[in-house]
């Protein structure tokens, strides 16, 4: 067999010399987390590997693994049909399963055997994992940061959104967490990222950035909904300069009206989220602002939400969190549209 192992350490930096990373694990495991760009060829799926894993506790050793080598020759042989057959001897696959063991040499021996130059992960994702955990705060480190920071609806997604479609180097974590970051941030439709995965996400992201060059981020607490930013980028964060944008109330209240729709169009679900903060602001608000959201009154909802709850929690986090968010650059979009945040991006871009 000349299958080449390669260390976890090695795969981080190789991972694009690849035709292909191969992550032989089940469906389930490589949905919590894989390497970046891998595509999923089972060599035992969710359903197989508890039937394999009952034989080993319920019969023997011996016996599973039996079966379980019959499972891994379908499935292999499926794999090589459908997405073999066209490939030439050049093609270079990555291969790995949970920490380096059968269900990926399985895969790269009979790759290997057809003529395929194959490498595999040594001691697998888990490898991989400890080497990007590790990677991590070095990574990070090497960028310069502007923070962009401003109330909840004075449209920071929107202008880093702008930032980004004129060329901009922009980290987006609320887009890579599946989350708007905060108790109502919740995305209908959109499950957020394992933990594992989010620390993926970022790590892809940072890998794709010149240090040469600022990298835009939003002030984020250090939970975007269920996962946390990694310490190390949230120490960096809270140590940059700051970029202040500024809306008015009016159109602060507009643009969370559009960007939140979800919540004006299913208004038992907006109700039901408002309920969350039953403990933050007392029965009596809550319920009452329930009332007037059940009668149509959003509008004046979300203006208390604003003043009541989310300005004054965020604007005492940003000056005890942020350095430099007292000498922040003041930002001021004429108004909350899109065309504006455009509009200001290119102006802050230019200079």
């Amino acid at each position: 067999m000349s299958v080449q192992l390669i260390p976890g350490t090695e795969a981080l930096t190789r991972l694009s010399s690849f035709s292909a990373v191969i992550d032989a694990r089940s469906e389930s495991e490589y949905a919590e987390d894989h390497l970046p760009g891998a595509v999923n060829w089972p060599s035992l799926n969710d359903a197989e590997r508890k039937i394999v894993g009952t034989q080993y506790k319920q019969i023997n050793a011996f016996e599973a693994k039996k079966q379980g080598a019959a499972m891994v020759a379908r499935n292999v042989a499926g794999h090589i049909e459908r997405e073999l057959l066209d490939k030439p001897k050049e093609w270079l696959p990555l291969v790995y399963c949970w920490r380096g063991g059968k269900r990926s040499g399985s895969l790269a021996l009979i790759l290997d055997q057809i003529g395929f130059k194959v490498s595999l992960v040594e001691g697998g994702y888990k490898a991989f994992r400890a080497a990007l955990v590790a990677d991590l705060p070095q990574l990070s480190a090497r960028f310069h940061y502007e923070v962009v920071c401003g109330t909840t609806g004075s449209g920071k997604t929107r202008f880093l959104q702008a930032l980004a479609e004129q060329g901009a180097q922009v980290l987006d974590l609320e887009a890579l967490a599946n989350h708007r970051s905060s108790v109502l941030g919740l995305i209908p439709g959109q499950a957020q990222p394992t933990q594992k995965a989010f620390d993926t996400r970022i790590w892809t992201a940072l890998q794709a950035f010149d240090p040469a060059r600022p990298v835009y981020i939003e002030s984020e607490s250090k939970k975007v909904g269920n996962v946390v930013v990694p310490e190390s980028l949230m120490a960096i964060m809270r140590s940059s300069p700051c970029l202040h944008l500024y809306l008015n109330e009016e159109e602060r209240v507009k643009l969370l009206l559009q960007d939140y729709d979800f919540f004006v169009r299913d208004i038992e679900f907006f109700c039901d989220r408002l309920g969350a903060l039953t403990e933050a602001r007392g029965k009596a608000v809550v319920s009452d602002w329930q009332v007037r959201a059940r009668s149509g009154d959003v509008a004046s909802v979300v203006r208390e939400l604003l003043t009541q709850h989310y300005d004054p929690v965020y604007l005492q986090s940003m000056q005890r969190n942020f350095e430099q968010y007292g000498s922040a650059k003041q930002l001021r979009p004429t108004d909350h549209s899109v065309k504006s945040m455009q509009a200001l991006a290119s102006t802050l871009l230019a200079a």
